[in-house]
C-alpha cells in the first residue's frame, strides 16, 4: 500500500526535525496565505492539501518531486 500524503509529509518532518508548526509557519511566511497548524493539519488529514501546496511543501523541506513510470 502507498504511502498517503499526509504520511509522506510527517515521515519527511521528522527526517528533517521540524515540526508540523514550523511547517506552517514557513508556508504562511511563503506564500503570504494564512496557514495554521490546525488549518495545514486538517488539510492534510482530510487530503484536501493541493499539488502546488505539496510543491511548496517539498521545497521548505529541501527536497525535489519526481514522476518514475511505473
Amino acid at each position: 500500500m502507498k504511502m498517503l500524503v499526509r504520511e509522506q509529509i510527517k515521515a519527511l518532518l521528522a527526517q528533517e526535525n521540524m515540526k508540523m508548526k514550523d511547517l506552517a509557519e514557513k508556508m504562511q511566511e511563503k506564500t503570504g496565505k494564512n496557514y495554521s497548524l490546525q488549518n495545514l493539519s486538517h488539510r492534510l488529514k482530510r487530503g484536501t492539501v493541493s499539488f502546488n501546496e505539496v510543491l511548496e511543501i517539498s521545497e521548505i523541506l529541501g527536497y525535489n518531486i519526481t514522476f518514475e513510470k511505473i
